[in-house]
Order: structure tokens, then C-alpha cells, then sequence
């Protein structure tokens, strides 16, 4: 990558559709396991439900939003980069950025193979299973901890 990558915090709910937009592009290129009333319904709770309950942190290149994070205490729920932007660092910048701040756990869609690889090239490994995702859909999800902290 030739640009650097810089972490913030998200300037609050005026910035939300933007990351709507990058979640969207992200999920688009990754998520092709997801129904589509599914992911509609999950982008439309994303400013108004979601976001609101994690800290955001933003990955910008070269003064642009291209990526972010949300952690709730020491759990990851949420990593998204712009499909334009993926294999460039700005996922390991804000996995890097979340694990310095105390994240263990993050729990990934069990289709997601990629994000799956990623987290466990990363230190994570599987230490659960359920059958639904958090809002009972039909998606399995793993719960991975960071190895340092598996027991």
C-alpha cells in the first residue's frame, strides 16, 4: 500500500451514512451467503441501532473514509473496509487499533471464510458455534478468542 492509513474516531451520527456505504460495499464483496431482505434489514438498523452501541473508529487513506470498526467493551462486533480498499492493511490497521484497546473476542459469520482466515492468521481461534446470527437469521456465527486469552 502506498498510502498510510490513519485511525480515528467517528465524528459522530452525520458521518453514519458514509459508513453505511462502505459497510454496504463490504458486504456486497464478502457476505454472498446473505439474503437480500436480510441485508437490507440489517443496513437499515446500522445508524439507528448498531452504531450507536459501539465505539467507532474510522480508517481513513489519504483523507477518506475507507474503512471501520465498532467494539463494545472487549468484543469486536463489527470490522467493514470498502471492497475497493481490501488486502491494502486498513483491515489489520483497525483489528491492530481494537486489539490495543483490550478486544478478545469477535464472533464471524461461519460462511464468511475469509474474514474467518483473517482473524485466525490473526490469533483468534474458534472457541463456540451457534446456529443463528444475533437476531435469530439463519446465519451461523463463531465465536473466536484471541489465543493470549483462551483458558
Amino acid at each position: 500500500m502506498t498510502s498510510r492509513v490513519s485511525l480515528r474516531a467517528c465524528h459522530g451520527p452525520d458521518e453514519y451514512p458514509h459508513l453505511v456505504a462502505i459497510w454496504r460495499s463490504a458486504v456486497d464483496a464478502t457476505h454472498d451467503f446473505l439474503a437480500e431482505p436480510d441485508r437490507d434489514e440489517i443496513e437499515r438498523q446500522l445508524a439507528p441501532s448498531y452504531f450507536p452501541q459501539v465505539g467507532l473508529t474510522v480508517a481513513d487513506v489519504d483523507g477518506s473514509p475507507v474503512g471501520f470498526s465498532g467494539t463494545a467493551g472487549s468484543g469486536l462486533e463489527m470490522l467493514f473496509v470498502h471492497a475497493d480498499t481490501r488486502g491494502s492493511g486498513v483491515g489489520t490497521a483497525l483489528l491492530e487499533h481494537a486489539l490495543d484497546a483490550g478486544v478478545t473476542t469477535v464472533d464471524v459469520n461461519e460462511q464468511n471464510d475469509q474474514a474467518v482466515q483473517f482473524y485466525l492468521r490473526r490469533g483468534f481461534e474458534v472457541t463456540g458455534r451457534s446456529e443463528n446470527d444475533e437476531a435469530g437469521r439463519p446465519y451461523p456465527l463463531l465465536h473466536m478468542t484471541l489465543r493470549a486469552t483462551v483458558s
